[in-house]
């Protein structure tokens, strides 16, 4: 066991010591493995496990095709996103803006195969990260596509309430759901 526990002490250290003399790990170091990253996981977890390496690694895989289009990329994508979501505790993380669009984004993956689950997410990711407004118009968004139009308007309503911020994102989306757009935001309004 001894033995063992220096061979984890001293592959710790190397790590440490690589990312001390190359300082590159902001993504660019991250895993040439391209199959299931476990690398890359590993090297996550053991060395910075914090939502910033998290969210740069989960970009990186998804520009590795279209999930709505690509059922193995979507699953791949979700399972990731899962184990992420369970490396980083919410206790810790809540007031992170890169642990929220974690979690955002699980649910809106999530919602691309079960809305039912994707709605549990999108509670998930309120309650926990209930002071960015994003998180609220995401789930908003959400209901509004599954044809929730009481639902959506209620959330947005309460993410005012709570002060979410930028104030500015939820009233520009109150303004597009009385409108009765589709979209609460534009592209250039994220």
């Amino acid at each position: 066991i001894t033995s063992i526990m220096n061979r984890v002490r001293n592959l710790k250290n190397k790590y440490r010591n690589e990312e001390n003399i190359t300082d590159e790990f902001n993504c660019t170091k991250i895993s040439a493995d391209t199959t299931d990253n476990s690398g890359t996981v590993n090297q996550i977890m053991m060395t910075r496990n914090n939502p910033e390496n998290w969210l740069c690694f989960l970009l990186k895989l998804e520009k590795k095709g279209v999930p709505q289009m690509d059922v193995s990329l979507l699953n791949r994508l979700i399972g990731r996103y899962s184990q992420a979501v369970a490396a980083l505790p919410a206790e810790m993380y809540s007031q992170d803006e890169s642990y929220a669009r974690i979690l955002v984004r699980f649910a809106e993956l999530k919602a691309l195969q079960d809305p039912e689950e994707a709605r549990d997410q999108f509670h998930l990711a309120r309650l926990n990260c209930k002071k960015f407004a994003f998180v609220h118009v995401a789930f908003a968004q959400f209901e509004l596509s599954q044809e929730n139009e009481k639902k959506c308007k209620q959330i947005l309503q309460k993410a005012v309430e709570c002060s979410a911020v930028p104030l500015e994102l939820l009233e520009t989306a109150l303004q597009n759901f009385h409108l009765k757009k589709k979209q609460l935001l534009s592209d250039e309004e994220k």
